[in-house]
């Protein structure tokens, strides 16, 4: 199946923390997300397994006591039901796949 998005992505501004459903079927979520620098995407835990896919920026993961640094072309997998949050280093857009 084909999606489109246009321009969704490229025009969601950086003005705190921005959610964009860009696909939701009964098996697959896209959202976008940009995160405006040294804002917190509060702790939350995600219903499905998920895959985070930075677009650009700067952010830090934080899950189950560990923290890691994810740049522009990096991704991480992350399980249902445990707790994270995200805090921007610099202002930053990414993808969660679930």
């Amino acid at each position: 199946m084909i999606y489109t998005t246009g321009s969704q992505i490229a025009d969601q501004p950086f003005d705190k923390l921005q959610i964009n459903k860009i696909v939701k079927t009964d098996a697959l979520e896209i959202l976008s997300i940009s995160l405006e620098k040294g804002t917190t995407f509060p702790e939350h835990s995600s219903p499905r397994d998920a895959q985070l896919i930075v677009l650009e920026g700067n952010i830090i993961f934080h899950i189950n006591g560990d923290s890691y640094q994810l740049k522009k072309q990096q991704n991480f997998n992350f399980p249902k039901a445990k707790p994270h949050f995200v805090i921007a280093n610099e202002n930053s857009k990414f993808l969660i796949i679930r």
